[in-house]
């Protein structure tokens, strides 16, 4: 079985799969860094030349190679569930877990990260944020067999969280 950590950036997947991956021995994968690899570009870079399609595409090309594994933590983007058939591909022997928190938490997360394009033009940082994250929140919802709020909780609280979710499941 795979746990898949879903939620907009700056919710704490990365943080957490790498918590839950020395606590239950298991890999854990960055989708992102996996696209990177494959593109041999960076997620800028290929936004620039491919768009967000293309992207998408890459993406969806990843959850299908990832999903054919086992025993893994599998950290994706935060657009991931964009693409209804990336998520199908992830549900396959997987626990989905949503890690969400609020636009000013995830404003302060990620306002210095230089290694995602804008998604929308014309608005501020913040506003950006607001408008896609209350865009995905359904799907992610829909998405999800768990939901976590990691507004106040550390990485380590997250993964003691989840890891409890998976006992009682």
């Amino acid at each position: 079985m795979n746990i898949v950590l879903i939620g907009y950036r700056g919710t704490g997947k990365s943080a957490v799969g790498a918590v839950l991956a020395g606590r239950l021995n298991m890999k854990c994968i960055s989708m992102d860094e996996k696209i990177v690899e494959k593109a041999k570009m960076t997620i800028p870079e290929i936004v620039a030349e491919c768009g967000w399609p293309g992207f998408r595409d890459l993406e969806s090309e990843v959850a299908r190679e990832l999903a054919a594994l086992d025993n893994i933590i599998i950290d994706t983007g935060g657009g991931v569930i964009e693409r209804p058939e990336s998520i199908e591909l992830l549900k396959t022997r997987s626990r989905i877990f949503w890690l969400k928190a609020g636009v000013d938490t995830v404003v302060s997360r990620i306002s210095n990260d230089t290694q995602r394009p804008a998604l929308t033009d014309g608005k501020t940082f913040t506003e950006e944020v607001a408008e896609v994250l209350a865009k995905r929140i359904p799907k992610y919802r829909d998405a999800a067999d768990f939901e976590i709020d990691t507004e106040t909780r550390t990485p380590e609280e997250v993964a003691n969280l989840l890891i409890e979710k998976l006992k009682c499941s």
